[in-house]
């Protein structure tokens, strides 16, 4: 963590001397970001070991509950791009200490709920606002400010975060509904995300150069930029200059194919899958925890490979390896836990959410400063694909009997993902920055330039 004693300009032209005894500060930024995004996922467990409690307790059908988890998931992704540009407008420690209240809020009131339209607003609405604030576009954030070298590991350790809230959560959340029913484990999640508040406005700062110091592995200091009012209208911008480009759409569409194989229907649904066969719900939660082990270290790892391969053939074989371990899932489900679902719980953990730390290099390659708020968009076509795959799991559950045509078609998927990805590599870079020459020109001459 230590760096060697450099000497930077501050704003009036006097220079500091960066002393190599303490951390560069953007390890400690990354480290709050670490906890508030641990504190973020208490709640993206949940659905998993809620579904059959609250039918139980309301009668709701499975679909209808897991309609309010696709909202949920859908806003999770949609809220993103424009948290990422209101970072940039109102500052990171605001927009996250917000988010925690919204999931906090979110979480308590739903003890208070008798209609199906409650649990949509609260655990939907509320939840997912405040959880697409804290999404992985604040990972692109955090890390395209604050680090130059090491930028990829550190994007794949706090993507890994989200993994972490789930290993630490969903065992506790299990029993606390099997002993003291779901209420508790709501209240639970609410107090944990208002305990991380404090700790975000204390320390989560906004800029390298708001402490006259440049971004780790940087050798200059980069003034902030100026705030700009405009937060929406820069989030659509970005959009609208990004769909004009073919890689855009390449890794929107695999994107939303990973969310669909993770958040919207393992994680929605292995738990109810697993008790189907006469798994115990507590059992079937330790394992997608362990998924949750795992992928923190498939993440780590998929950063630090992020940082030395090429970004398009990692993409490919996180997607192919995914799709293949998704064909053989139905085979594997029984009353215990074998030998053949361990290897599964391993194997498809470390490739979670491995997908992140490529694609966020790639949104940084193709689009530059940009970078951020389109990966908000992208990250958004993730939470569609998860959106859709919750409701659409949950259909065939109701209507087969079973959840095997909804492992199946999820394993074809990522196969196809994988072929998108490799589309992007024979392509090549398709966007070049297009340096504005005269501070004059109009509006539209501005932005990214297609090539090819």
């Amino acid at each position: 963590m230590a760096f060697r004693p450099l000497a930077v300009a501050g704003p009036a032209s006097e220079t500091r001397t960066v002393s190599t005894r303490r951390p560069h500060p953007a390890w400690i930024v990354a480290a709050v970001a670490f906890v508030a995004l641990v504190g973020a996922a208490g709640f993206r467990a949940t659905p998993s070991v809620l579904l059959h409690p609250l039918h139980a307790e309301f009668r709701w059908p499975l679909a209808t509950i897991s309609a309010a988890v696709s909202v949920n998931l859908l806003l999770y992704g949609l809220t993103a791009p424009f948290a990422a540009a209101l970072m940039d407008r109102f500052g990171i420690r605001r927009v996250v200490a917000v988010a925690l209240l919204l999931v906090a809020a979110g979480s308590g009131l739903t003890v208070f709920m008798t209609a199906s339209w409650q649990l949509v607003l609260c655990w939907g609405v509320l939840v997912g606002l405040g959880t697409g604030s804290m999404a992985l576009a604040f990972v692109a954030t955090v890390t395209g400010r604050w680090f130059v070298r090491r930028r990829g590991l550190v994007t794949g350790v706090l993507t890994a975060g989200g993994a972490a809230g789930q290993l630490v959560f969903l065992p506790l959340l299990a029993v606390l509904v099997q002993d003291h029913g779901w209420r508790t484990a709501a209240l639970v999640v609410a107090g944990a995300a208002l305990a991380v508040v404090p700790l975000v406005v204390w320390l989560l700062r906004e800029h390298p150069a708001d402490l006259g110091l440049p971004a780790y592995g940087a050798t200059e200091v980069t003034p902030a930029p100026a705030a700009t009012g405009g937060a929406a209208a820069r989030a659509v911008g970005a959009l609208a200059q990004a769909a004009r480009t073919r890689a855009f759409w390449l890794l929107a569409g695999g994107f939303a194919i990973c969310g669909a194989t993770t958040n919207g229907l393992v994680g929605t649904h292995f738990v109810p899958a697993a008790h189907d066969h006469g798994m115990p719900e507590t059992t079937a939660a330790g394992l997608l925890a362990l998924v949750g082990l795992f992928d923190i270290v498939g993440t780590v790892a998929s950063g630090w490979l992020t940082d030395r391969v090429d970004s398009r053939l990692l993409l490919g074989a996180y997607y192919a390896l995914r799709g293949g371990s998704l064909l053989v899932l139905p085979s594997l489900f029984d009353g215990t836990t074998g030998p053949s679902m361990l290897v599964f719980i391993i194997f498809y953990g470390l490739d979670w959410v491995a997908t992140v730390p490529p694609t966020v290099a790639l949104c940084r390659e193709y689009f530059g400063s940009a970078g951020a708020v389109v990966f908000g968009w992208v990250f958004a076509s993730h939470q569609l694909g998860a959106a859709l795959a919750a409701t659409g799991a949950g259909l065939v559950r109701d209507r087969l009997g079973d959840y095997a045509l909804a492992w199946y078609v999820a394993g074809a998927l990522a196969i196809g993902a994988a072929g998108l990805s490799l589309l992007l590599r024979r392509r090549g870079p398709a966007i070049v920055p297009a340096p504005v020459l005269v501070a004059a020109a109009p509006a539209a001459s501005r932005g990214w330039r297609y090539r090819g």
